[in-house]
C-alpha cells in the first residue's frame, strides 16, 4: 500500500527558513550557536520546528563537517554492568560524568572484555578523545585507542605511557602505610587476597614471580607496597599466602578467605587489595565464628562507602575525583603537547577490624 498523497513531508531547514521568513543560518544557530540569536527569536525558531515536526540538525552530517562527535569514550575492559556495579567504577564514572556535562559533551562507553581480543568496538567508536579506565599494560583494546589520532588519559593503570595523560594514586605508598600498620599492631602471620593479576583466568595461589610479573601495576605496585612494610618488620615475604581471584567480588573474596584460612588456620590478619574483597573476607571469617578483630584482623583498600559503614579498616582513594580529573585532563588540555601526570592523594583509615596482637599479654613478635 502506498501512503496518501497528501501527507505532508517532513520539515527541513531550508522549509523551516522558507516558512519563518529567515535565513537557514539563522535556523541553524538555533541549536547549534544560540548566543547568536536573540531569545525571543530563538524561541519563534524552535515553536516552529515543533510545529512542523523538524527534529533538528542531523548530528551525523554535523559531525561530518566539524569533524567532532562531541563525545568521550571511556574504554572499560569489563561487562557494562561492571561500571554501574563496582563502587569505585561508579564513583569514577560519576566525576567523569560530571566533567562532560560541564563541558556540554557526551560520553560513551565502550565496554569489552579482557578475555576476547576483537578491537572493533574500539576502531569503530566516534569520539573526540579516550579516557582508559584501569587495564592490562597488555590489553589489546588499549594499543587499538593508542592507533587512533586521539588524546587519550589512562586512569590508574597502565603507568608510563608515552604522550599519554594518567591520573592516579600512589598505590604503593597506600599499602606501605597500610602494612606498617598491622606490622606495628604485632601482626606477622598475614594471608593477602589480590585482584586479578594478568588477562587470562588464574584463581588461586600466586608466588613472588608472578606477583612481580603482573600485567596490572596497580595490583602489582600494591602487593609491593605491602611486601616492603613486612620485609621492613622481618617478615619472609616468600612465606607469605597470597591468594588472586579474577573476578572482582565478595563471594570471590570470601571464597579466597576460606581458602587462606583453610590452608593457613594460624592467620592473624586478612589484607585485601580491594575493599570489595575485603567485605567477601570479613563475611568469611563471621561466617567461621572468628571475631574480628579480636581473633582475626581484616583489611581492604578504596575506601567505598560500604567498607566505611562496615567499619573497615582501609586506604581512602578519591575516585570521583579521578573521573573529575580525568575528564578536565581531556576536555581542558587545549594546545597543551607535553602530556600531564596527576597523583592524587590517599589516606589510611583505621576501623574497627584491626586491632593489636597480644598473646599472653604481650604483643606477638614472630611467627
Amino acid at each position: 500500500m502506498t501512503g496518501s498523497p497528501h501527507a505532508r513531508r517532513p520539515a527541513t531547514l531550508a522549509s523551516l527558513a522558507a516558512e519563518l521568513g529567515v535565513s537557514r543560518t539563522t535556523v541553524s544557530n538555533a541549536y547549534n550557536r544560540p548566543d547568536q540569536l536573540s531569545a525571543p527569536l530563538r524561541e519563534r525558531v524552535l515553536e516552529a520546528a515543533r510545529r512542523l515536526g523538524y527534529p533538528g540538525p542531523d548530528p551525523v552530517a554535523r559531525s561530518l563537517r566539524t569533524r567532532r562527535a562531541g563525545a568521550v569514550g571511556l574504554l572499560l575492559t569489563e561487562a557494562l554492568s561492571y561500571a554501574f556495579r563496582d563502587p569505585v567504577a561508579t564513583g569514577f564514572l560519576e566525576g567523569l560524568a560530571l566533567a562532560c556535562e560541564n563541558a556540554g559533551t557526551g560520553l560513551l562507553l565502550v565496554p569489552v572484555s579482557p578475555e576476547h581480543s576483537d578491537v572493533d568496538a574500539v576502531h569503530q567508536a566516534g569520539v573526540d578523545g579516550f579516557v582508559v579506565y584501569s587495564v592490562s599494560e597488555d590489553d589489546p583494546h588499549f594499543r587499538a585507542v593508542l592507533s587512533r589520532p586521539l588524546p587519550t588519559v589512562v586512569c590508574d593503570q597502565p603507568a608510563d605511557v608515552e604522550g599519554v595523560d594518567r591520573v592516579g594514586v600512589d598505590d604503593r605508598a597506600g599499602t606501605l602505610a597500610l602494612g606498617k600498620h598491622l606490622a606495628e599492631l604485632g601482626h606477622r602471620r598475614i594471608g593477602v587476597v589480590c585482584m586479578r593479576l594478568g588477562s587470562r583466568r588464574h584463581d588461586g595461589p600466586v608466588d613472588l614471580e608472578r606477583q612481580q610479573a603482573s600485567s596490572y601495576s596497580v595490583q602489582r605496585e600494591r602487593l609491593a607496597g605491602l611486601r616492603e612494610s613486612f620485609t621492613d618488620a622481618g617478615v619472609d615475604w616468600s612465606a607469605v599466602p597470597v591468594i588472586e581471584r579474577f573476578e572482582h567480588t565478595e563471594d570471590a573474596g570470601a571464597d579466597a578467605a576460606a581458602a587462606l584460612l583453610d590452608d593457613h588456620p594460624g592467620i592473624t590478619a586478612l589484607i585485601c587489595t580491594s575493599d570489595i574483597l575485603a567485605l567477601g573476607a570479613l563475611a568469611e571469617a563471621r561466617r567461621r565464628g572468628l571475631r574480628v578483630p579480636e581473633d582475626i584482623s581484616v583489611a581492604g583498600f578504596d575506601g567505598v562507602p560500604e567498607a566505611e559503614r562496615a567499619g573497615l579498616t582501609t586506604v581512602r582513594q578519591p575516585f570521583r575525583e579521578k573521573g573529575l580529573v580525568a575528564g578536565r585532563l581531556l576536555l581542558e588540555r587545549g594546545d597543551r603537547s607535553r602530556p600531564e601526570h596527576v597523583t592524587l592523594p590517599t589516606e589510611l583509615l583505621v576501623g574497627d577490624t584491626t586491632r593489636a596482637l597480644r598473646q599472653s599479654g604481650e604483643f606477638f613478635s614472630g611467627w
